[in-house]
């Protein structure tokens, strides 16, 4: 317990003697994992909104003219049974003429011409949002079609399949630029460790001397590392919540709606970034003494 002790103040005693070269190390590696941060907290609340919106996403069902009730009560517990389906709404051919009506507004004179109502029943489906999938949509609207009674199937193809595009490019974006920069924060960290072992070389001499073994000359560098990972993601998580807090009131401002859809990371997730950063330095103060001959 007495060596740990000794390890630990070591550790933080070293930290302190080179404040300015650790501080340096400890504002960049923040930045890099700001920089992190905030591309996972702008892929979250894009895909947050590209949920809220997918909950009016559905398939419309045009039915044949001329069914019978019975007919399309089978069609209809057909749907109730499908798992990927969450709500079902019937409109009949009134109810359609009634709404075109209202979106035609004073172009109604348009449907003049028609004897009889030309639009015919359907039914709107609600799919959940773990379905949604271009491929996966694709698929469910051609077995609908197959459906006896049923004339066309139609949906937003083109807006899910940019909607898909868009979750995952942000997706792929936030893995690729964060495994960039946390290899580059481990070699910050790596090189810091370095030049601060070949700085300290006296005093790690006449520790030799003195018969001190390998593993307790390196430990306190270890520990430093561990500080100025820790340090760094403590920074970056408050830098984070700052810059949202700020950005968030001003744009609220302009478009107060924007509280309403725009999220902060839940408090399960804060420590992520400290530990995150520590792990990273960590990495890079284990190669960097691995690497060091004495």
């Amino acid at each position: 317990m007495n060596t740990l002790t000794y390890l630990f103040q070591t550790a933080v005693k070293n930290f302190w003697s080179e404040k300015w070269m650790n501080l340096l190390t400890v504002l960049t590696i923040a930045v890099g994992l700001l920089i992190i941060s905030a591309f996972a907290l702008i892929t979250l609340n894009i895909d947050l909104t590209l949920k809220n919106w997918s909950s009016g996403f559905g398939l419309v069902v045009y039915l044949k003219d001329n069914m019978t009730a019975e007919e399309e009560g089978l069609i209809k517990n057909h749907f109730k049974k499908d798992t990927d389906i969450t709500a079902v709404n019937y409109i009949t051919k009134e109810q359609a003429l009634k709404e075109l009506r209202q979106t035609l507004g004073s172009a109604t004179h348009l449907l003049e011409g028609f004897e009889s109502n030309p639009l015919p029943s359907s039914f709107e489906l609600k799919i959940k949002r773990e379905s949604l999938t271009p491929a996966g949509i694709k698929e469910k609207a051609e077995r609908l079609k197959q459906l006896p009674g049923v004339e066309d199937v139609q949906y937003g193809e083109k807006w899910l399949a940019s909607m898909d595009s868009l979750s995952k490019g942000m997706k792929v974006m936030t893995v690729s630029f964060g495994g960039i920069i946390l290899i580059a924060l481990a070699f910050v960290t790596y090189s810091t460790i370095k030049i601060l072992f070949y700085r300290r070389a006296d005093e790690i001499d006449t520790m030799k001397l003195l018969g001190a073994s390998r593993s307790f000359i390196r430990l306190p560098f270890l520990i430093e590392g561990l500080f100025i990972g820790l340090s760094s993601g403590i920074i970056a998580l408050l830098a984070l919540f700052g810059i949202y807090a700020v950005t968030t009131a001003r744009t609220a401002e302009l478009i107060p709606s924007i509280k309403s859809f725009t999220v902060f990371f839940p408090p399960a997730a804060y420590p992520v970034l400290p530990l995150g950063g520590a792990l990273m330095s960590l990495i890079g103060s284990l190669f960097a003494i691995g690497r060091i001959k004495y």
